[in-house]
């Protein structure tokens, strides 16, 4: 407990230095642009760059305020988990796999489930109409094993991941629901990790951890970077205070008897793991995250396999905010933190792609036609330098590689603009009401294959 203490006091002494050391980069930042714009006769430049600069700070106060409440959450769920490690807590559990065209890693996924520390667990994999070997393959491993029943449900036709969820979940009786993608793969003390919350009568569901697993190539690591950096640093700092706005398809937990409540999984969005979720939060409940409870996924790795899953996440988060947009002007029912982090959904998915698009090209115009190329490369820096200190901060806490965080530089450079504009463009659509498929993403079967079915 002693070295715990330290340990955290080392943690909140860096959080202060970063403090400190933002602060005053935003000072110097905001002295240096006046000094370069002060020659610049033009309302534009100087409107368009109080704007930026006032941005600027606001991400700032962002990442201040993510590295002190992920800070936070890791030092209680340190806590609670020496906590749990000393009483038995194994609700009954049903893991949801749904499945369409998914026979390249399908077998891996189960096997994955079957190496699980859990004391029994209901298994359900629900083939949505597939047109491969998906159902051929899952009914290799139907059957009844030391520690789980694997039992495989057809829908016939493809019926679309939701309703195929709640298929599944009809065909269950456990306390909790636990939904995975087909294609990733469990790591063993996910289930425990996850469950255990529940021991809190007011958590209604838990976000798990995705990782990526398949690094080899620049997008790829980029990715890996992106999951850790900007999905589970925020992630983490929302369960601080118990308000995740997404539980992820690869690795999420439910109460049963809440996601009947709430009416299930819909169809009516592309994005139905946050559509759930905002409904949950919608009616203040409570939604933690457990970091160790992983789920490795297989990220895209073509350009078009990230453009085409990135379109789909921001319509369907935008989709999802505005089934429920009466819970960012109702406070007195979501509670007041809640809607902030509906507001935040808000913010990342439409108002930072936005900025950050018109901040690269508002400089890169300075630059060429007033010359002030300092400026763009000062606005670069400082963002850059955000990403480096927010990626230090949770590869640590992820106890990652220490190489993603050298990622940091095209992450900025280029990845990130290459999203941003990825959203406006999903955003443009979106307003506009164009028709868009559901779209898939080829998979490469990184998840590990079965070395062989033993019962």
């Amino acid at each position: 407990m002693a070295r715990l203490i330290f340990r955290e006091y080392i943690y909140l002494i860096l959080i202060v230095g970063l403090g400190l050391m933002l602060g005053g980069w935003a000072i110097i930042a905001y002295l240096a642009i006046l000094f370069n714009i002060r020659d610049i006769p033009s309302a534009f430049v100087n409107i368009s760059t109080t704007i930026l600069v006032s941005f600027l700070i606001l991400l700032i106060i962002r990442y201040l305020v993510l590295l002190w409440a992920s800070f936070n959450q890791h030092r209680e769920n340190l806590r609670f988990t020496k906590k749990m490690s000393e009483i038995d807590f194994t609700p009954s559990v049903s893991i949801m796999v749904p499945a369409h065209n998914e026979g390249v890693g399908i077998e891996g996924s189960i096997q994955s489930l079957l190496e699980l520390d859990y004391p029994f667990l209901d298994i359900v994999v629900i083939n949505d109409g597939s047109k491969d070997d998906t159902l051929e393959r899952a009914m290799k491993w139907a059957g009844t094993y030391r520690n789980a029943e694997v039992r495989v449900v057809d829908t016939g036709v493809n019926v679309g991941k939701a309703e195929a969820l709640n298929i599944g979940i009809a065909t269950s009786n456990s306390e909790i629901i636990v939904t995975m993608d087909a294609d990733s793969r469990l790591e063993p003390q996910s289930i425990l990790r996850g469950v255990s919350h529940f021991i809190d009568p007011e958590i209604v569901a838990v976000a798990g951890n995705v990782k990526v697993i398949n690094r080899d190539n620049l997008l790829s690591r980029l990715q890996t970077l992106e999951y850790i950096l900007g999905l589970n640093l925020v992630r983490r700092s929302q369960g601080y205070f118990d308000c995740v706005n997404i539980v992820p398809g690869p690795m999420g937990f439910f109460r049963r008897k809440v996601l009947q409540e709430v009416g299930g999984y819909e169809s009516d969005t592309y994005a139905e793991d946050c559509d759930l979720t905002v409904k949950m939060l919608s009616r203040g409940m409570r939604v933690c995250y457990e970091p160790e409870a992983i789920s490795w996924t297989e990220a895209p790795d073509t350009i078009n396999g990230l453009v085409t899953q990135r379109y789909r996440w921001t319509r369907g988060i935008l989709q999802a905010l505005k089934k429920n947009k009466y819970a960012l002007f109702h406070v007195k029912r979501a509670g007041v933190v809640n809607t902030i982090v509906l507001w935040y959904m808000f913010f990342e998915a439409i108002i930072w792609p936005f900025m950050n698009i018109f901040g690269n090209i508002f400089f890169l115009f300075i630059a060429g036609w007033y010359g002030a190329v300092n400026l763009l490369l000062l606005w670069w820096l400082i963002l850059l330098l955000l990403d480096v200190i927010a990626a230090l901060h949770a590869v640590s806490f992820e106890e990652e590689e220490l190489s993603l965080v050298f990622y940091a530089i095209p992450y900025r450079m280029f990845f990130i603009f290459g999203i941003d504009v990825t959203k406006m463009l999903a955003t443009v659509e979106e307003v506009f009401k164009v028709r868009m498929s559901w779209g898939s993403i080829e998979r490469r079967g990184t998840i590990v294959k079965p070395d062989s079915k033993s019962s």
